[in-house]
């Protein structure tokens, strides 16, 4: 038997392309894999030196977003803002419903302290309202967009009865407390008689405090203040005309005013003092977070409820 050479197979030329095409595209991802790598190291590398990097005079930025509470970390930037000899004014740049009235009085006597020592001024973005107007109101001037919203003057305290509910589902509850008014009003009964008389006493001790701080700080009679603390919101255009707002604009005039009547260096950098970038890998947690919320449909930081006295304007809050 002869032997017989192997049959010569057909080159596949397709093959070779898609292999070498392949082969080319493994490595370029690989490249631009190592170049994404090395910019992000380099950002993160970069985030700690300026982070850290000194500066010189500057105008300090302290914001003021979300809903507000009391906040220790905050209130220690702005005793630090109040003895850096190097920051010459501070811009308080809010956004926010309100919050706390606990929260709200927090921020109002510390930037008073604060702008005993230099010049505080407020600048409104989209909103400023009940606590965070509260806030505004502690500067040496207010800024707000000609459409924002602020004021909301006033205090609330919200209770649901679910007493109906609980009674078709057969639930039952009781208790026992130490005086007719300990934890009341409660969820499974209507909010009258002492109970309710109580809690409008604590909104009204809060509310009352509010009309005078503002009476105060906008040079208002008390009347006149009254008069405008029914709860209501107003653009920023009415509140200038209603003598709650200072003045039309934002950052930038707040600046020119601190050039021309605070005698601040025009030439100075504005630079965020609160809250501080994130340090570490800290920021990717809150960036996955923020994400995770917003598809949510929650609010991208700070509490999802309150419960308790606020001073807080809430869209499409039902009454």
């Amino acid at each position: 038997m002869t032997d017989q050479p192997d049959p010569v197979r057909p080159v596949d030329a397709h093959g070779v392309v898609a292999a070498e095409t392949y082969r080319r595209s493994r490595g370029f991802w690989r490249v631009l894999a190592f170049v994404a790598l090395a910019i992000a190291v380099l950002a993160l590398l970069g985030r700690f030196a300026f982070s850290n990097a000194p500066v010189g005079d500057h105008i300090a930025r302290l914001v003021v977003d979300g809903t507000i509470s009391t906040d220790p970390a905050r209130l220690a930037a702005i005793n630090d803002l109040a003895n850096d000899t190097s920051v010459k004014a501070v811009i308080v740049a809010i956004n926010s419903p309100g919050g706390t009235t606990a929260g709200g009085e927090e921020l109002y006597e510390a930037l008073g302290q604060l702008r005993a020592k230099k010049p505080v001024v407020a600048v409104i973005k989209e909103l400023g309202a009940s606590a965070a107007y509260m806030t505004a109101i502690a500067t040496d001037r207010i800024f707000a967009r000609r459409l924002s919203i602020v004021a909301s003057i006033g205090v609330l305290y919200q209770h649901v009865n679910a007493g109906k509910l609980l009674d078709t589902i057969g639930l039952d509850f009781d208790k026992v407390a130490s005086g007719p008014l300990k934890a009341e009003p409660d969820f499974n009964e209507p909010m009258e008689g002492a109970a309710r008389a109580s809690i409008a006493a604590l909104v009204d001790d809060s509310f009352q405090w509010f009309v005078d701080v503002v009476a105060e700080r906008r040079g208002l009679t008390r009347p006149e203040a009254l008069a405008l603390a029914d709860g209501r919101i107003m653009t920023g255009r009415v509140g200038v005309q209603s003598k709650l707002i200072d003045q039309i604009g934002g950052e930038l005039e707040a600046q020119a005013w601190l050039v021309s009547d605070r005698n601040v260096p025009a030439d100075l950098k504005v630079i965020t003092a609160y809250p501080q970038p994130e340090q570490g890998f800290g920021w990717l947690a809150n960036f996955a977070n923020g994400q995770a919320r917003s598809a949510l449909g929650l609010p991208a930081a700070g509490p999802i409820t309150l419960d308790g006295l606020v001073s807080l304007w809430q869209v499409g809050a039902a009454l």
